[in-house]
Formats: C-alpha cells, sequence, structure tokens
C-alpha cells in the first residue's frame, strides 16, 4: 500500500481538503447556528463533521482502494438554514441528524429504501434543492447593499478569480473576507487573545430530542437532499472516472459516521461530488489504481482542519453575519444554477418543479415542518395529477 504513495496524491489531498473545507464551511456553520445553535455547539459540529469525514474517507479508501472522498452535506446545512429555528431548539434538530443517519444507514443496507431515494423524479428533487439555495444566495447582493466597501472586494475576488480558475472562486472569496474583517472592521479589544484561546477543540455533547417536527422538518428533507445531491452523484463521479464502486456499504458507512457526529452537533456526511473528482481524476496519479492515496491524505488533513474549527469559528464571529452569509451565498451559486437547469430542462414535469421550487423558496412553514418538505409533497401532488390526467385523455 505505502509503495502507491506519492507527492502528487499528497498535494492533490490537500488540494481537496482545503477547497471542500473553505468553500463551504461558512454554510455549515450558518446552517447549525439557523436552527439554534450557539456558537460554541456550532464550532463542535463543524469539527465533529470535518474529523468524522476525514476518518470516514481514510477507512473506505484504505479498505476498498478506490478514491473515495467524503464531505459534509453542503445542501443539507442550506436546508438548515432557511428552515429557521425548530420548537424544541438545536436539541430537536440533533434528534433530526440522528434519524437522517439511520435513514441513510437502512438505504445503504436495505436496497428498497435506496430504491425509494432513487425513484424520487430528479427535477422535483433538484427544484427543492434550488429552493433551499436560492435564499443564501441572495446573501452576496445583501451584503453590497450593507456596506459596499464591505461587500464588494468579497464579491469582486470571486467573480475575477473564478473567471481564471473557477476551482479557486471560493477560497479566493474567502480569502478577501479575511482581508476585510482584518483591516475594515473593528475588532474589540480582547477579541484575539479569545480566538487564541479557542485553538483548543472543543467538543460539546447535546442531547437530541425526537419530535414529529423534527423528523418531518429535518430528518427526511435532510434525508432526502444528501441522498439526491450528494451520495448519487458522488457514485456517478466515481463510476465516470472507470470505477465499479458497490454502492450500499459506502452510504450505510457515511450513515454510521454520521451517527457518530449527530450528538456534537454534525448534521450529516456523505459521499463528496465535487470535490470527488479531483481525487478520482487524472491530475491525482497517472495511474487509476494509485489515486486511492489522494482521498486518503484529504481525510487526513479534513481532521487537521477539524481540529481547528473552534478558532475558525471564533474568527468568522467577529465579522457582521451578512459577510459571512455572503461567502457562503458565493460557494451555492454554481449548485443552485445547476439544480434550476436540471429541475426545468424537460418541458414535462415542469409545472410541478416550479410549485416545489416556489413552495420551498417560500420559507414559509407548516405545523413546524419547513417549507422543503411542503415543496417535494406539492410537487409531487402536482405531477402525480398530471400523470392521472395524462392517462384518462388516453
Amino acid at each position: 500500500m505505502f509503495r502507491d504513495f506519492s507527492a502528487q496524491a499528497l498535494f492533490m489531498g490537500l488540494l481537496t481538503a482545503f477547497v471542500g473545507f473553505a468553500s463551504s464551511f461558512a454554510v455549515v456553520l450558518h446552517g447549525l447556528i439557523g436552527v439554534g445553535a450557539t456558537e460554541a455547539q456550532a464550532a463542535s459540529g463543524l469539527m465533529a463533521l470535518s474529523v468524522s469525514m476525514g476518518l470516514c474517507a481514510i477507512m473506505l479508501s484504505v479498505a476498498t482502494r478506490l478514491p473515495v472522498s467524503i464531505a459534509w452535506s453542503t445542501p443539507g446545512a442550506a436546508l438548515l438554514a432557511t428552515s429557521g429555528a425548530i420548537e424544541g431548539g438545536f436539541a430537536t434538530a440533533v434528534g433530526g441528524f440522528i434519524i437522517c443517519a439511520l435513514l441513510i444507514v437502512i438505504a445503504g443496507l436495505w436496497k428498497p429504501l435506496g430504491r425509494m431515494v432513487a425513484a424520487i423524479p430528479a427535477t422535483l428533487a433538484n427544484a427543492m434543492l434550488a429552493g433551499v439555495l436560492i435564499g443564501l444566495c441572495f446573501a452576496p447582493v445583501k451584503a453590497i447593499a450593507f456596506d459596499p466597501l464591505l461587500g464588494l472586494p468579497i464579491v469582486l475576488a470571486w467573480a475575477i478569480v473564478g473567471s481564471i480558475n473557477r476551482l479557486y472562486a471560493v477560497p479566493a472569496a474567502l480569502v478577501a473576507f479575511i482581508a476585510v474583517l482584518a483591516f475594515g472592521v473593528d475588532i474589540p479589544d480582547g477579541a484575539l487573545s479569545g480566538l487564541a484561546a479557542s485553538l483548543l477543540p472543543k467538543p460539546e455533547l447535546v442531547a437530541p430530542s425526537f419530535t414529529m417536527a423534527g423528523l418531518i422538518g429535518i430528518a427526511l428533507p435532510l434525508f432526502i437532499v444528501t441522498m439526491a445531491s450528494q451520495n448519487i452523484p458522488g457514485i456517478a463521479v466515481l463510476k465516470v472516472n472507470g470505477y465499479e464502486p458497490k454502492p450500499g456499504p459506502l452510504f450505510a458507512v457515511t450513515g454510521a459516521f454520521s451517527l457518530l457526529s449527530a450528538p456534537f452537533g454534525g448534521h450529516a456526511v456523505n459521499l463528496a461530488a465535487i470535490t470527488a473528482a479531483m481525487c478520482a481524476g487524472s491530475d491525482a496519479h497517472p495511474d487509476p489504481a494509485k489515486r486511492y492515496w489522494a482521498a486518503i491524505n484529504a481525510g487526513v488533513f479534513y481532521v487537521i482542519f477539524g481540529l481547528a474549527a473552534g478558532a475558525v469559528t471564533a474568527f468568522v464571529a467577529l465579522a457582521p453575519p451578512i459577510l459571512i452569509q455572503a461567502v457562503a451565498g458565493l460557494a451555492l451559486i454554481s449548485a443552485f444554477a445547476a439544480s434550476a437547469l436540471n429541475a426545468f430542462r424537460e418541458p414535462e414535469g415542469r409545472e410541478a418543479a416550479a410549485v416545489t421550487f416556489l413552495v420551498t423558496a417560500s420559507g414559509v412553514s407548516f405545523l413546524g415542518i419547513s417549507g422543503a418538505f411542503w415543496g417535494l409533497l406539492a410537487g409531487g401532488l402536482m405531477l402525480g395529477l398530471a400523470h392521472l390526467m395524462a392517462r384518462r385523455r388516453r
């Protein structure tokens, strides 16, 4: 195994971990705080997720000799950000995380459930995801309106660097955010000493609360977007690069690591989709049989980044919230564009997709259940009604 190690795979692993962490940790923090987490609980959740996905990537890549990249559920974090505070607070959200993790394990071990998830129309799943993401994608514009001197440099860095290389667009926005925070925001006295004190990892256990609102409003939508937007595309990326993974065991293991991170505030870990292409492609190593080391190295660096999550969270907290939301929104623009395109690509079912998108994007919740679930339900009813009327016409 160690004969397959290479400097090229080491560099690609570091780049994968940096891009994966830097491009979406803001979304994760915003999502956890959105469902009631304190700053300390959000830092604990970020740490638990990063460490879990690092260890999961190492274990799966060693066991399968495949470049199995693991990520946290960025669409899931965006879903949490738009769900808002849930009745029962963060404890109820954690209960939803645990149920979601169990569902992912079952989907991997019990084929009928996996087939049910795969049977959800792609148009509706993408429309729900687009509805979840659009609210955060407004944040960069709102940041500029809040203070052009603070918001504009972040957006310009993303746009200019992204026009050269899309891979570095969000890291560039993050660098601009750090510069704006350092030179444009008045940092209170003593804040930096507090930042130094937060360098040591501080995991926080959260006693879960299991309620119907947590099941329907958190667990089910989180499960659907994680499976449809991350796990299934993650398998597709591996297959495109010439690998033949067994999906069930991979899903089950990611669910198990999600279950381990949930009591510490982590919402879900899953197969990576975007960064998976970095470890599975030829840039990781000319020999496909040796690319698994890139995923192993990425896992090691994810663990290192996770242990520094407390400092990252404390640093982010020094800035106006709209600025970190802007970074999160920029990180999700490409995902929003892809999901919207896939939702409305086919004329058949376009109205059902529109209903799903609009209900989800409205942010309205009923009975304590977020709009994402109701959007998927409304779109499904519209699609079913359209099929029924089409059969009657025949």
